[in-house]
């Protein structure tokens, strides 16, 4: 069986173009997922109850977005990466090497927030231009919030 591609006002190179941008946004997502999971279960320290926590709620909001943002790739009409080697070819997010220090966690969560930014912000403009607000609008909101979580990790103590 053949699967029909959409026929959403959007022209098929661009959302091809669209959906490659978005597979490498999940690709980086999920890896920058498994290391906060990684990280928040291996925190110590002074500092442990605060980072546990926060860790724990960054990762839940993380999975949440590998979800969506892996839906908009197939609304769009692409297929999208759901293997841990696809993830691995395509993320950028530099992989933990095993830190060990609360303060090596938070400098390594950071780096994978701004690297998801600098990877999002071109992809507001892909979307734009191709007339996909609903691509737009998510994109713009991951990168909102991985601004804010690029912040928190930077007012901590660790």
């Amino acid at each position: 069986m053949t699967e029909n591609k959409p026929h959403i006002g959007i022209e098929s190179a661009d959302r091809a173009e669209i959906g490659d941008g978005l597979s490498n946004l999940l690709s980086d997502t999920y890896a920058l997922y498994v290391q906060t999971q990684g990280y928040h279960w291996n925190v110590t320290g002074p500092t442990f109850p605060a980072l546990h926590q926060m860790l724990e709620d960054q990762y839940l909001e993380l999975q949440a977005a590998v979800d969506t943002i892996a839906e908009r790739v197939r609304a769009v009409g692409e297929r999208s990466p759901g293997s841990f080697a696809e993830f691995l070819e395509r993320a950028t997010v530099e992989d933990n090497k095993g830190a060990t220090t609360a303060g090596q966690m938070v400098k390594d969560l950071i780096a994978g927030h701004e690297t998801l930014i600098r990877v999002a912000r071109p992809l507001v403009e892909i979307a734009d231009k191709a007339g996909d607000v609903a691509s737009a609008d998510l994109v713009t909101e991951r990168i909102r919030a991985h601004e804010k979580t690029a912040w928190m990790l930077r007012a901590t103590d660790a």
